[in-house]
């Protein structure tokens, strides 16, 4: 099981604490946040791991290394040139029939080994592992006709809405809709497959998920690390 790990960002959302360190690299209690990535993989069967770095790569590489400490193999990807979340995978010249790619920032008790075999049994072109989230409207909500007659009203109710986890399972016939040394994104490619008619299923997930995007976030993530590091983090082994 071959995973692409994206990890060229600037981070720039968690700022000031990715002003000198990658993302990938800031800690998670005692531990980077790739690192707790990695540990999951490893876990469910991956046993190759390329990188696809830009900013700060040389530090990325410094403390990753070769993956040898954590059983398994890392290489990297360069950008001369940010490229965006799909645009790296262009770059990289081997990836087999069926691949995952996941954000290297995210915590989650997702069994990768699960979400991959669940792809392959579907036969899809794309596996998009969802999770549902709620957003609260702290405003009034008005619904009128064309004419402006109000006709509903909801006083700070909450949506609802199926988001992307940032963890992917691929077949390489993805890539005819990647173009060449440009920027191009998850949104630009979900909106390519679903134009084009490609089979993309969605991956419902409720266990625990948590995208350390921004510094809220990355305080909740230390917060809880120490209450859900067992759910996270496989047994070592005997």
């Amino acid at each position: 099981m071959h995973t692409v790990i994206l990890a060229g960002g600037k981070g720039t959302r968690l700022r000031p604490f990715t002003t000198r360190i990658p993302k990938p690299v800031v800690p998670i209690g005692d531990m980077a946040i790739m690192e707790v990535v990695l540990r999951q993989l490893v876990a469910a069967g991956c046993d190759r791991v390329t990188v696809a770095v830009n900013h700060l790569a040389q530090l990325i590489m410094a403390y990753f290394g070769d993956g040898a400490r954590w059983g398994l193999k890392i290489d990297y990807s360069f950008e001369d040139a940010p490229l965006g979340t799909i645009g790296p995978l262009r770059l990289i010249q081997d990836l087999p029939d069926t691949f995952l790619v996941t954000n290297g920032d995210i915590l989650t008790d997702l069994d990768f080994g699960a979400f991959y075999r669940a792809h392959l049994e579907s036969k899809a072109t794309a596996t998009i592992a969802t999770y549902q989230r709620s957003v609260k409207i702290d405003f009034g909500v008005l619904k009128y006709r064309d004419d402006h007659r109000i006709v509903e009203f909801f006083e700070k109710p909450t949506e609802h809405f199926c988001v992307s986890m940032g963890v992917y399972a691929f077949s390489r016939r993805i890539l005819e809709l990647v173009p060449d040394d440009q920027p191009f994104g998850f949104d630009n490619l979900m909106l390519q497959m679903i134009e084009s008619g490609v089979d993309v299923r969605a991956y419902p997930f409720r266990g625990y998920w948590l995208d350390i995007g921004r510094p809220d976030d990355y305080d909740r993530a230390n917060e809880e690390f120490d209450s859900v590091r067992d759910r996270l983090l496989p047994p070592p082994k005997t």
